[in-house]
């Protein structure tokens, strides 16, 4: 299986979160995928955005912490977790 690092130490905001994602995952029907959770939601479960199936790790993920008071990264982990097709990790 391959494995996928998103790198976000140099993220400053939810835009360049997900444009680390794409940058980094090149998924297919990057160009449909909404860069927000509901279209995380669908990319992890086969949808526009999807890896394929892979490991996908988010690294130096420290300073998200800080969207939404916790709760951005805390739903990344929540839609993660329930994922069919992609392993994802939070470091």
């Amino acid at each position: 299986m391959r494995t996928i690092v998103v790198d976000c130490l140099t993220v400053q905001s939810e835009a360049d979160f997900w444009s680390e994602y794409v940058k980094s995952a090149q998924p297919d029907g990057s160009g449909y995928f909404g860069r927000n959770l509901d279209a995380f939601w669908d990319a992890l479960n086969g949808g526009p955005g999807c890896p394929g199936e892979c490991e996908l790790r988010f690294i130096n993920t420290g300073h998200v912490q800080a969207f939404r008071s916790g709760h951005f990264l805390e739903a990344l982990r929540d839609i993660a977790s329930r994922s069919s097709i992609v392993k994802v990790t939070f470091d």
